[in-house]
């Protein structure tokens, strides 16, 4: 039982638990009182009721019950941590995260812990240590040490915390993560610095290089349309709209999202279903991927396909298109707006118009697209 499979900063012992009784083993093996937290992606799981203290095995059984299904903001429990409980001297903060907006990693730390760091940063900000990271050089003990003291940790415990930054960053590289929080990093009674609770985000780009990772994924709580699209190598998240949204290049869809919420508001605050980017490539088999998962979502009224095209050119778009709609067959029921702009545009549109499929309207603009596809959909 440890707190992550390749780091060695000290923390309580206990295990993941998806059932009561497992819960229970792992309480009977810890021996003493436990703590029994949801494992969702969500914060305030304790005013949720997600996490709750137990005296010994069969009372974190209980816990594990009440708990387990769960619905915390949106989020349903699948997983429980039971960890051994710890009395806390004082509270700390301490992470690593990717710094997109600065091109680089940057490290963080506070002896003010245990509350909402947004809320720290936006009312005492001065509390809040911020040192960017070069990725080249990254954390070793002469870093770890600046990060430190420029948080003021109390000089009994800065010795320990120093060892756990480096530590910490140890687990940040190697696992490719892009964020490793540790709050609280408390001090117990006795002096000792325990890492309690953690929040982890790792980086799919270098999925390929873990596949170990795979075993922490709890794909129970996975949207049903994005484990879909993700067997198909589609870059989707799901929305709470009913415009269906397919483009190429991350960019482009991001400004749809934008245009269709903009002209949603004449409609009723019609809004976008879905992102997704299908990418460079716009061939049949993608096209008609990227529609089957957006079709497959009850609450999409109407589809808005927005294409600049570039390497891949406009023509093999609309050809992509076509083909998809031919492979759908009586799947495809909802209403398709498709604007092209860029190489072949004329060849694209040419094709779209002879092709002549009841489902699809040919506008031009973008601005004039979005207004469409939201007018369907409301």
């Amino acid at each position: 039982m440890t707190c992550w499979p390749r780091t060695a900063s000290p923390c309580s012992p206990g295990g993941v638990a998806e059932t009561p009784e497992q819960a229970e083993a792992i309480a009977r093996e810890i021996g003493t009182t436990v703590v029994v937290k949801a494992q969702v992606k969500t914060g305030g799981r304790g005013k949720a009721g997600g996490v709750k203290l137990a005296e010994d095995a069969e009372d974190a059984r209980a816990r594990a019950q009440d708990i387990l299904g769960l619905d915390i903001k949106g989020h349903i429990t699948h997983r429980v941590m039971v960890a051994q409980a710890s009395d806390i001297a004082e509270e700390y903060y301490f992470s690593y995260l990717l710094d997109r907006a600065n091109r680089t990693f940057l490290a963080m730390a506070s002896v003010e812990g245990g509350m909402e760091i947004e809320q720290l940063a936006v009312e005492r900000p001065e509390a809040l240590a911020r040192i960017p990271v070069d990725a080249t050089t990254g954390v070793d003990t002469a870093k770890a040490t600046e990060i430190v003291d420029a948080a003021g940790f109390p000089a009994e415990v800065r010795d320990q915390v120093i060892a756990i930054a480096v530590q910490l960053w140890d687990t940040f590289a190697k696992e490719d993560a892009t964020l490793v929080e540790v709050n609280p990093l408390a001090k117990a009674p006795d002096g000792t610095v325990l890492a309690l609770d953690a929040k982890v985000s790792l980086d799919d780009n270098a999925r390929f290089r873990h596949p170990q990772h795979e075993e922490l994924e709890d794909s129970a709580s996975a949207d049903p349309l994005e484990a879909a699209a993700k067997e198909k190598d589609l870059n989707y998240v799901k929305l709470d709209g009913e415009v269906g949204i397919i483009g190429n290049g991350a960019g482009l869809v991001m400004s749809t999202l934008d245009v269709v919420a903009y002209a949603g508001e004449e409609f009723g605050g019609v809004k976008p279903a879905n992102f997704l980017d299908i990418g460079g490539g716009a061939s049949a088999e993608v096209m008609a991927n990227g529609l089957h998962i957006i079709l497959s979502d009850p609450a999409v009224k109407s589809v808005f396909v927005n294409v600049f095209g570039g390497i891949t050119a406009c023509d093999a778009v609309a050809n992509g298109i076509v083909h998809a709609l031919q492979i759908l067959g009586d799947e495809a029921t909802k209403p398709l707006v498709v604007r092209l702009d860029g190489n072949n545009v004329e060849e694209g549109r040419r094709i779209l118009a002879e092709a002549n499929h009841p489902l699809v309207t040919l506008v031009d603009t973008m601005d004039g697209a979005a207004r469409r596809a939201a007018e369907l959909a409301a």
